[in-house]
């Protein structure tokens, strides 16, 4: 029976509204929630381009002090909010950024880094070491043991850190469990949210132009930069959409380029086949 109440909960944070918006609660008075108490409690508010407060301190892998800033000046960061014991959610969650960056041309800790922090102020850097040996196993790129970064911290750091990007949870103590809502994050390089991705699973294509746009094309190609002005990151859904008047505006450029091109050459042919006047 309890294990089918934690999967209900988890499922159900699953399921609530992706925008997570202040705005968006407004629209139901409170007292018509209808939700449980604990689910009331969860929702993942957007706070584009908040300042993520660097100074905060955390524990690594091996149990050193770390500052969050220590991860942030150079590349964009995709942040997670999890905890290493949870049953069912932040698995899934996890197992959708791996699933995600393996197509991915770009590397973890070369063109971006990761910060995943546990919001749990029990878990220990040795349950953080664990689940990082087991994620960069799957990852299978050299590159992601200096840039995948597995965090826990104190209650107060924890706090400041889920206030400011809008996370909010709640734990039940008759289960011992969490009820929380799942997404990522993209920071820019110096701690400003870009952008949230809702779910657990997560589009390569839109991580990749996500990096892009965070980095302010810092990284990505020629190709990258079209696709950037074709699709348009949409903050209520939490993903790229095509803009079709971007795909016009392309169209129209290259009809009056193929145009052109037709009429230059046609010209330089006229000009070529015109017979030339000969004076008597």
């Amino acid at each position: 029976m309890r294990k089918a109440l934690i999967s209900s909960i988890a499922f159900a944070a699953l399921l609530l509204p992706a925008s997570g918006s202040a705005a968006d609660r407004r629209l139901v008075p409170p007292e018509k929630d209808t939700r449980p108490p604990l689910l009331q409690k969860v929702s993942f508010d957007q706070k584009l381009n908040a300042q993520v407060p660097l100074d905060l301190k955390f524990r690594d892998e091996s149990g050193r002090t770390v500052t969050l800033g220590q991860y942030f000046g150079k590349k964009p960061v995709i942040l997670s909010l999890v905890y290493y014991q949870c049953p069912m959610l932040c698995t899934q969650v996890l197992n959708g950024m791996v699933t995600a960056f393996l197509p991915l041309k770009f590397d973890v800790g070369k063109e971006f880094d990761v910060v995943t922090v546990s919001f749990d102020a029990r878990e220990t850097p040795q349950m953080a070491a664990a689940k990082k040996d087991n994620y960069l196993k799957r990852y299978r790129r050299a590159s992601g043991w200096q840039g995948w970064h597995f965090l826990t911290g104190d209650q107060a750091s924890i706090d400041a850190l889920t206030e400011a990007v809008g996370f909010h949870y709640g734990f039940d103590p008759q289960l011992n469990q969490f009820a929380h809502a799942s997404g990522i994050m993209i920071l820019t390089p110096d701690g400003r949210i870009a952008q949230y991705y809702y779910g657990i699973e997560y589009s390569t294509r839109d991580l990749r132009l996500g990096l892009i746009q965070a980095s302010q094309n810092k990284i990505g190609s020629l190709v990258d930069q079209v696709l950037l002005y074709c699709y348009h990151y949409d903050p209520t859904k939490g993903r790229y959409g095509a803009i079709a008047m971007s795909f016009m505006r392309l169209g129209g450029a290259a009809t009056v380029l193929i145009l052109g091109g037709f009429m230059i050459a046609m010209w330089r042919r006229d000009l070529r086949d015109k017979p030339t006047t000969r004076a008597s």
